[in-house]
């Protein structure tokens, strides 16, 4: 692996560190290891995105991270008292759950339990077994030569988990992936992993979660790929409800096989600078894919989502809906690309964003994008920026609502188109509860 051309700059920080990380995976190296040396090795010949970069062109997420975050140290202690964790889970919930403290799966914290064609395995048992599945699908579909922060933990791949679903499988209760970042007596950096295999004529559904407990900063950079059999059918939430000091680059990938179904819900109400990379690739037809996000910002907040979806056979569908709330002096981005192939004839594939800013200090970048080689296809796109509606505001004053609740109500009934796709009833009534007491404190 060649070297970084600065050792001062924060790649260079990073490579130095990996000799220290290969002497704590003992010894395990294999056909995981090789993909980790290329991965770095991208990361060392392009290097961080900065503003110059297009994807990146809104969001300085390198900048922040490197004068916030420091690389040469270790991860301050994890210890954290069991009903610390309550107040993350979702009430009335009945799930399987994965603790990950600081990015590593802890065990004492988790619970799951048999359930015929689910098998989870914590992701360095999996390495270190390297079976035929991690060897077919692990680092095959986020592509670590397209971005650096998906090579950047490529690199340092170790901890998080690989989920199967075996063939013609009902998973009754959803897989929840708890991320809590320990940062009482200091700063934290992980880069959690995840592989999930669902196999044809199955259906399961699965929630990332992430929160921190303390007062320092934390930053996540995390991977999931999610490998859809043949008429399979996934649910994925992914719920963002950080504190002010918590940076955050996440990427889902997604791979669909012939008639299969994937829904993604995206919900993110603080945190200091986020990126959800969303990638969705129908590689064959009849394949339907939903993407469901709102944003609510307020102070300095940071958001930045970013989606695509490759339609690349016939006879496929997607469907997307962006939502955005934005106050004080908060930043939202979107960017959403739709391809559809030469071979997709016949796709039907829309978009649109919609933003409401509160402020004149708030601002949102919007750039709904459109690729199209097919020639019998429907597809549109498009966004909206603006502010409340004011004649609405005083409609509801004048039928005895106080500006604050009337305010509040709007801003629901906007959010609302959003929530109303959440299938889970008891993560629908958390979102609703949570994004209520937001509107009504905050905005």
């Amino acid at each position: 692996m060649t070297q970084a051309t600065n050792q001062n700059d924060l790649v260079g920080q990073l490579l130095a560190g990996f000799q220290k990380f290969e002497s704590q995976l003992n010894g395990a190296t294999g056909s995981v290891h090789s993909l980790r040396k290329k991965a770095l090795e991208s990361l060392d010949l392009a290097g961080l995105p900065s503003t110059k970069h297009e994807e990146y062109k809104y969001t300085n997420i390198t900048k922040a991270i490197e004068k916030t975050f420091s690389f040469d140290t270790e991860n301050t202690s994890t210890q954290i008292e069991p009903q610390e964790i309550e107040e993350f889970l979702i009430p009335g919930l009945d799930a399987h759950i994965l603790v990950f403290l600081n990015g590593v799966l802890d065990p004492s914290l988790s619970r799951w339990e048999a359930e015929a064609g689910l098998e989870i395995i914590d992701l360095p048992t999996a390495l270190k077994e390297d079976s035929e599945a991690i060897s077919k699908h692990f680092a095959k579909y986020a592509d670590y030569n397209r971005d650096a922060y998906v090579a950047l933990n490529t690199g340092f791949s170790k901890d998080g988990s690989f989920i199967t679903v075996k063939a013609n499988s009902i998973i009754e209760k959803p897989v929840v992936l708890h991320y809590i970042n320990v940062v009482k007596d200091g700063q934290v950096h992980n880069h959690p992993r995840n592989l999930v295999v669902v196999g044809e004529n199955s259906h399961a559904t699965f929630i990332e979660s992430f929160s921190d407990v303390g007062e320092h900063e934390s930053l996540t950079n995390s991977v999931t790929e999610i490998v859809i059999g043949q008429s399979a059918r996934v649910d994925y939430y992914k719920l963002q409800n950080d504190k002010e000091n918590v940076y955050h680059v996440g990427t889902t990938q997604v791979q669909q096989a012939k008639n299969s179904y994937f829904a993604a819900y995206t919900f993110t109400t603080n945190g200091a600078i986020t990126r959800n990379n969303l990638n969705i690739d129908l590689e064959d037809e009849g394949c339907e894919s939903h993407m469901y996000g709102l944003y609510l910002l307020n102070g300095k907040t940071h958001v930045d989502n970013h989606t695509a979806v490759d339609h690349q056979k016939p006879n496929s569908f997607s469907n997307e809906l962006y939502k955005g709330i934005l106050e004080d002096k908060s930043r939202g981005v979107f960017n959403g690309k739709i391809f559809v192939r030469q071979d997709a004839q016949k796709t039907n594939a829309f978009q649109s964003n919609k933003n409401i800013l509160l402020s004149d200090q708030a601002t949102v970048n919007t750039k709904p994008q459109l690729e199209i080689w097919a020639d019998d296809v429907k597809c549109s796109h498009g966004c909206t920026t603006g502010q409340l509606d004011e004649e609405a505001l005083f409609y509801l004053q004048s039928r005895g609502l106080g500006k604050d609740n009337a305010r509040a109500l709007l801003l629901y009934a906007f959010a609302i188109e959003v929530l109303e796709n959440v299938k889970l009833e008891p993560v629908r009534k958390y979102l609703e509860d949570l994004i209520s007491e937001r509107l009504r404190k905050d905005f």
